[in-house]
């Protein structure tokens, strides 16, 4: 009960200065991940609460679930056939790159083995928008942008998955875990990927029966009641709940406009409400002695990580796009770890394999310096931007084009 005490007193502040944050450097995600901090046992000792306590893998699994569907309704599927490109490119050069980066500097700045080394990479390759939610979520952000942002961070999760299983069964013997084959974990990426496209289309085709239909006032309960049912279906057959959470909200809201119009409301609210549990409690498993653990390498891997090896990496794979100079340095700043990296961080110490602690130390301290850069960086670089494109402009595309496309659903969450 003291950790919902806690809850509620940080989301009333945190509801207080949301119009001060929206205008500054200050940020809600950082108040929580301060105020999880100092009720913990490294400082006021109010909540105990431990890595492998249960409700710190529940909240940050639902975290993630519940705003990959809500980003995935932002997703506008005939822009995206017309930009797919730039975010191609992100995820098929760019995050390999930041991947195979961070291995190397893991490996021979902190000290862990090549297989665990490649193993943190592939944990901190994944990036979040949630963190920079002011540009991913501001129309003076150009639109080309923001739906970089966004695809980009709606996938990597599910194509990080696979690998993170993969190096966790070559690492060493899985505590109480039977190894996943390479078969296995390519069934659950499918398996998530079919239903996150076979339930809305099945929801939206019960919807058109004649005798069937929502009263107004229950229609935002649709895709909730859609979302909990895929949630619960991913976890009774292991499918990947990621790939089917982003790919279901972007199919719910391509078959179904109306739908996806009356639940943003209410999700956007349940996801910010899931983001800031997950937060606090993440935020209590940063006690002075996890920073003490990790060494000076460690602390260099990070910050090279944040500065160096993600706008590195971007800013390769972007090299001959049409994206301005100012666009691409946002793009490669703006790569914040975030619940993705949390979730499988945590699958990392749970696994038992040898350097397991280690490298989850690396990960968190890693995490949470990026929340504290980026969610305190997002304002202010958006409002750098000229409001030279307003609701209803048309953007163009990468041959020049412009396409005629309400700004609406182009990877604002």
């Amino acid at each position: 009960m003291v950790l919902v005490v806690v809850f509620g007193v940080a989301l009333l502040v945190a509801v207080l200065l949301s119009g001060l944050a929206a205008r500054t450097v200050l940020s809600t995600s950082l108040l929580f991940l301060v105020g999880g901090a100092l009720v913990s046992d490294g400082f006021l000792g109010l909540i105990h609460i431990t890595p492998d306590s249960e409700i710190v893998s529940v909240t940050a699994d639902l975290a993630l679930f519940a705003v990959l569907f809500t980003d995935g309704m932002h997703v506008s599927l005939p822009t995206l056939r017309s930009n797919w490109r730039n975010p191609a490119r992100a995820l098929g050069l760019g995050m390999p790159l930041a991947f195979v980066f961070m291995a190397l500097v893991t490996h021979f700045l902190v000290g862990l083995d090549w297989t665990t080394s490649f193993l943190v990479g592939a944990v901190l390759a994944p990036t979040d928008p949630v963190f920079a939610s002011a540009i991913v979520g501001r129309r003076e952000v150009p639109a080309k942008l923001r739906q970089l942002l966004n695809v980009e961070s709606g996938i990597n999760d599910g194509l990080a998955l696979p690998v993170v299983l993969v190096l966790i069964a070559a690492a060493g013997p899985i505590a109480g875990k039977g190894e996943a084959s390479p078969g296995t974990i390519g069934l659950e990426l499918l398996l998530g990927l079919v239903f996150g496209i076979a339930l809305p289309l099945l929801v939206n085709a019960l919807v058109r029966f004649r005798l069937l239909g929502a009263e107004p006032k229950l229609q935002p309960l649709l895709p909730l009641a859609t979302g909990i049912i895929l949630y619960a279906a991913c976890h009774l057959t292991h499918a990947n709940a990621y790939l089917a959470a982003f790919s279901a909200g972007a199919v719910l809201a391509h078959v179904s406009p109306e739908a996806k119009a009356s639940f943003e409301p209410l999700g956007e609210a349940l996801a910010e409400l899931a983001k800031f549990a997950a937060l606090l409690v993440f935020g209590a498993l940063l006690t002075p002695t996890l920073f003490a653990d990790l060494s000076w390498g460690g602390y260099a891997a990070v910050i090279l990580a944040i500065l160096v090896i993600r706008p590195a990496s971007l800013l390769l794979s972007l090299l001959g796009t049409r994206i301005s100079r100012k666009e691409r340095l946002v793009a490669a700043w703006f790569g914040p770890k975030g619940f993705a990296s949390v979730v499988y961080g945590l699958l990392v110490l749970q696994s038992g394999i040898p350097q397991a602690e280690q490298a989850f130390t690396l990960i968190a301290v890693c995490i949470a310096f990026s929340i504290i850069a980026h969610s305190s960086t997002d304002v202010p670089i958006a409002r750098a931007f000229d409001v030279d494109e307003l609701v209803g402009i048309p953007d163009g595309d990468d041959t020049g084009n412009r396409i005629v496309q309400p700004l609406a659903g182009t990877g604002a969450p």
